[in-house]
């Protein structure tokens, strides 16, 4: 079982919130594991900027693996289990990264999740996502897992409501943010990611987050 990065004077656990907990540094130890099952998952399925429902073009780049994958064009938002790029299945779901987050969810107190989803973000010094609510899933009743790599960010998590003030939750390297629950559909967002380097990532912050879609 995937244990924490963590020990008898590491950081505790942060409730954030009625379902929402902070595990800070709970991903560090797992850091060369997770990249290197990224990177099979990279060359089947590169970084990409999705178009909006809109027709403007995204600027976090994305990339997905697992059975499912969330995908943005003309059509709206959804999961498919195709790459529309590809035209073929998105790459398996690596079982480092399923462990993880499974471990993780369970610290939070959500047991038995098992995500058929992952969406990789990728953030550049200068891009950050606005609020929106994640509501593309078929059952609310399941967490969300998001694992942090690379550059810090200032995760924005908010209320039920767009208008809500949100709380500014730093998220550093290897941190992992567990939501669901009543905060389930709480809005949240990322702020553009400062410049800076990380000794492993370089430039550049990569998101994943794990979730039951279908």
């Amino acid at each position: 079982m995937i244990q924490p990065d963590l020990d008898l004077f590491g950081p505790a656990p942060q409730q954030l919130a009625a379902h929402t907990v902070l595990l800070p540094g709970f991903a560090v130890a797992q850091t060369e594991p997770l990249l290197d099952a990224l990177r099979p998952v990279l060359r089947a399925a590169p970084w990409r900027h999705m178009l909006t429902p809109g027709g403007r073009s995204m600027a976090v780049a994305l990339s997905n693996c697992g059975a499912l994958g969330w995908v943005s064009d003309e059509r709206g938002y959804r999961y498919s289990a195709l790459d529309p790029q590809s035209g073929a299945p998105w790459p398996a779901l690596p079982p480092v990264l399923l462990a993880l987050a499974s471990a993780a969810a369970a610290q939070a107190g959500f047991e038995g999740f098992v995500p058929d989803a992952c969406l990789i973000n990728h953030y550049l010094p200068g891009t950050g996502l606005s609020l929106h609510q994640d509501r593309d899933e078929q059952d609310f009743s399941q967490p969300i897992v998001s694992i942090s790599l690379g550059l810090p960010a200032v995760f924005l998590f908010g209320g039920l409501q767009r208008s809500d003030r949100p709380q500014r939750i730093a998220l550093n390297h290897g941190d992992i943010l567990v939501w669901g629950g009543e905060d389930r559909l709480r809005f949240h967002g990322v702020m553009p990611v400062k410049p800076g380097v990380h000794p492993r990532l370089g430039e550049r912050r990569i998101n994943l987050t794990l979730r039951k879609a279908g």
